[in-house]
């Protein structure tokens, strides 16, 4: 039975095995949580994005999470400078014109503080910026997109953390812990 490998991907760490552009000073990798000779990521997640990555040995299953034409849907919890509000998640469930073309539809709210770890370094406070968080959820994978998509209607992300990739969530899963799941 084939399996996937659920990784809640810690900030600052590459969604790889290895460094190859810094190898005189390398970075953190997958390789220094978990040891998974086969696996490789299905999509990305940025060097200075948390959360879920779900790494798979199979092929047509990689292509089905991280191929845009496959509409899986990806869920983030996002932290951002200033008070967000319905009037702006509405215009980014509408999709969002950036350099690169328009934006998919989303699926955007606001949220309370989600009950996350700390994260280290914590990220920067202003004292008279308010910031806010929302879940956005998104079918596309363009490089930065999300932090893209909420600079372009005025919030920039302070943080990034993905929960969910289609069917699997990250659950209880703290930063660098990982989880086998049956592919179904």
């Amino acid at each position: 039975m084939s399996q996937v490998i659920l990784l809640n991907k810690p900030f600052r760490v590459l969604s790889q095995f290895t460094d190859r552009e810094q190898p005189e000073h390398p970075r953190a990798t997958l390789a220094d949580f978990l040891d998974a000779p086969g696996f490789r990521p299905a999509g990305r997640l940025d060097y200075d994005s948390e959360g879920l990555l779900v790494l798979t040995q199979d092929g047509k299953t990689q292509q089905s999470i991280a191929h845009p034409d496959h509409e899986q849907w990806k869920t983030y919890w996002v932290q951002v400078e200033g008070d967000i509000h319905d009037e702006v998640c509405a215009q980014l469930s509408t999709g969002i014109k950036l350099k690169d073309g328009m934006t998919r539809p989303a699926k955007a709210h606001p949220i309370p503080p989600p009950d996350v770890w700390e994260r280290d370094p914590p990220i920067r406070q202003r004292k008279t910026v308010s910031d806010s968080w929302l879940s956005l959820s998104i079918t596309e994978g363009r490089n930065r997109q999300v932090r893209r998509m909420t600079a372009t209607v005025g919030y920039p992300t302070l943080r990034l953390i993905r929960v969910a990739v289609g069917p699997w969530q990250l659950n209880a899963l703290q930063p660098g812990e990982h989880r086998y799941e049956a592919l179904t």
